[in-house]
């Protein structure tokens, strides 16, 4: 009978076994209620979706226990501004490129008044390049004043000049 006895008890610590594994510290024990107005849970909605959290239940206790909430705003025209800007740059930096193969060849195929002659056309061009420039760094002041505040400067605003 001792046998018997032994595999009732053996399927029955093995019954107990079968399931998941308790956790140490289980969350889910404690539960909580709250009860929204409208405009409370509009507000509350606005938040959530500010902080980019996908679970409520993170956002909550985040908030109720003051941890660092960090809240990102992508303002998709400035982005495109900024796509756009990086573009500009790139091929402000091959025009730079061009610019000094095309004076090196002047001065080396060219007689030296047909070269003079080209290169103050040039030279002209360059003024309106750097005109266009002053004007798309004024626009990103403007644009980081409008974003940032007055207060930040992500462009530094050293001033081209020509000698």
């Amino acid at each position: 009978m001792n046998k018997v006895e032994n595999k009732e008890e053996n399927k029955l610590s093995q019954r107990r076994k079968a399931g998941r594994i308790p956790k140490s510290d289980p969350a889910a024990i404690f539960r909580y209620a709250i009860s929204l107005n409208q405009v409370e849970n509009a507000a509350f909605l606005g938040r959530f979706d500010e902080s980019g959290m996908t679970v409520k239940v993170h956002f909550i206790t985040t908030c109720i226990f003051n941890k660092h909430l960090k809240v990102v705003r992508l303002d998709k025209a400035a982005i495109d501004y900024y796509m756009r800007l990086t573009t500009f740059y790139s091929q402000f930096r091959a025009i730079g490129v061009n610019y000094n193969q095309v004076v090196k060849t002047i001065k080396s195929s060219f007689p030296e008044k047909k070269g003079l002659a080209l290169l103050a056309k040039l030279e002209k061009i360059t003024i309106e390049l750097v005109a266009s420039n002053r004007q798309i760094m004024n626009l990103t002041e403007k644009l980081e004043v409008k974003i940032y505040g007055s207060e930040a400067k992500l462009v530094s605003t050293d001033k081209m000049t020509l000698e």
